[in-house]
């Protein structure tokens, strides 16, 4: 993204009232920049309301209306968009057998669907000034999973998919698009997490990973957010970005062990395709 110091960006953060989202805001407000933050609630936003920087949106992403009202009424204000934050985003835990249907769908909702309306909604903006960034929150769930968090990943993989064909329409007009993958944070979301029914069937597995799990050390989300603000920065920005040390390493461990395992089946995997002619009728 090329501008001038002294011209302000506007961002568009949702799921800004705690956690990940409320330090993008501070970081970019540090950085001169404007803020129009969206939460789903009022109560959360009310110690912004003050700010001339900041315009204070209660939207629930979920609301594809509300979601493009949202962004009309930033734009209206500020006059552009420079970088756009999916942030917002629900955790849901337990075996995938153990899932309503109302829980499964509640799981994409969030963080597929309404990553997704806010995408579509920035991109007119996006095109028409030829420049902006577009920066999805995924997780590390995006890239590798286990058990317990299928239906979380299962959102994450299809933010992932969707954001990658995104990145590439994008593109041509000028527009960049990150997907951002996160270790552990300290940012409310799991004590917000749902959980499901626990099936019987599932005891010992489920003792066995808890006894094997030991606890976890989460970092500040002000380190993410100072990743984020050198991510927006960035004159050629990459297309997905891991934060976190021990991520990483999984990533990257991961990574290499799709890559030998397709090496292993390849033989398998070649011959399985052979072009012919179209079949006739």
């Amino acid at each position: 993204m090329t501008r001038s110091s002294d011209t302000p960006r506007v961002w568009f953060v949702t799921g800004a009232g705690r956690g990940l989202g409320r330090a993008f805001v501070r970081a970019a407000l540090d950085a001169g920049d404007r803020v129009v933050a969206v939460s789903r609630t009022a109560e959360s936003l009310a110690d912004l309301g003050g700010d001339p920087r900041v315009l204070a949106l209660t939207v629930d992403v979920t609301d594809r209306s509300a979601v493009f009202l949202a962004v009309e009424r930033a734009v209206a204000r500020f006059g552009r968009l420079d970088v756009v934050i999916n942030n917002a985003g629900t955790m849901s835990m337990g075996f995938v057998e153990e899932y309503t249907e109302d829980q499964a769908r509640a799981q994409m909702e969030t963080n597929f669907f309404g990553a997704l309306w806010v995408s579509q909604a920035a991109a007119p903006i996006l095109r028409a000034q030829g420049s902006g960034h577009l920066v999805q929150i995924s997780s590390i769930g995006g890239v590798v999973t286990g058990p317990t968090v299928g239906l979380y990943s299962a959102s994450k993989f299809a933010l992932e998919g969707m954001s990658e064909a995104f990145a590439a329409e994008l593109a041509p007009f000028g527009a960049a698009v990150t997907i951002v993958e996160p270790g552990g944070y300290w940012t409310g979301l799991y004590a917000a997490m749902e959980t499901t029914e626990p099936l019987a069937d599932y005891a010992q597995v489920r003792e066995d990973l808890s006894a094997a799990s030991g606890g976890s050390v989460d970092s500040d989300p002000a380190l993410a957010a100072e990743a984020v603000l050198a991510l927006v920065e960035s004159d050629d920005p990459p297309l997905r970005l891991i934060l976190g040390d021990v991520v990483l390493d999984a990533a990257i461990a991961a990574a290499r062990q799709r890559i030998a395992t397709w090496t292993a089946w390849a033989e398998v995997s070649r011959a399985a395709e052979h072009a012919i002619a179209e079949p006739a009728g």
